[in-house]
């Protein structure tokens, strides 16, 4: 499967999709760049569709992966719970496609292409 590298190397990548994750879940829309909301879509759809599931093992998968800082444990917990209770019982009928990329323009300082992704 192909990905983008992000130019980082793939402990920082994998901390920075866990970072964004975390983020939308508890957002539910957040602002960066189009080559971080397309690799974030796939790995967010992932996550709601481990909601979706529902049991024991699919809970502690996502809780292994949503970012978890010791200073501020609520983060996780909130993370997971807003996941399991709110957002997977809105998607029960839907079969993927939970996400949605909106463009916004370039970014000021260096005309990075901007987007807004949020679930729909």
């Amino acid at each position: 499967m192909a990905y983008q590298k992000l130019g980082r190397t793939s402990a920082q990548r994998k901390a920075l999709l866990r970072d964004l994750t975390t983020d939308l879940i508890i957002n539910e829309r957040i602002e960066t760049t189009e080559a971080r909301a397309k690799e974030l879509k796939s790995v967010v759809e992932k996550m709601i569709t481990l909601g979706k599931r529902g049991d024991l093992h699919a809970r502690r998968q996502a809780a292994a992966y949503v970012r978890h800082e010791v200073a501020n444990e609520e983060t996780n917990q909130d993370a997971i719970q807003k996941l399991f209770g709110d957002i997977a019982p809105r998607y029960s009928e839907r079969q993927g496609g939970y996400t949605r990329i909106l463009k916004m323009g370039p970014r000021r300082g260096d005309g990075a292409p901007m987007v807004i992704i949020e679930l729909v």
